[in-house]
């Protein structure tokens, strides 16, 4: 199951994070490694945008939490489907 995770941080001191920030592009790298995320991308400013590819929902629910457990945000979540998937169901 694919799904493109928009991440927003909660406010702070840019300062204040930092070394949070380095921990989770720590985290990403490592769920790289085993496959767990396709794509990881910093936005301008503060926050991200990453691609899960997970077996459930429970998976994802559990990458969020410890993700947010690093650093404060708030999330906005796409079901995504891959091309041949979708178009599959347009047959």
């Amino acid at each position: 199951m694919l799904f493109l995770v928009i991440s927003n941080p909660l406010p702070s001191r840019p300062k204040d994070v930092k070394s949070a920030r380095l921990k989770i592009r720590s985290w990403i790298e490592n769920l790289k490694s085993i496959k767990k995320v396709i794509a990881f991308y910093p936005r301008v400013g503060r926050g991200s945008v990453v691609i899960f590819n997970v077996t459930s929902n429970d998976e994802l629910h559990k990458l969020m939490t410890e993700w947010s457990d690093i650093v404060p945000v708030s999330f906005v979540v796409y079901p995504l489907a891959t091309p041949s998937e979708a178009e599959e169901l347009l047959r």
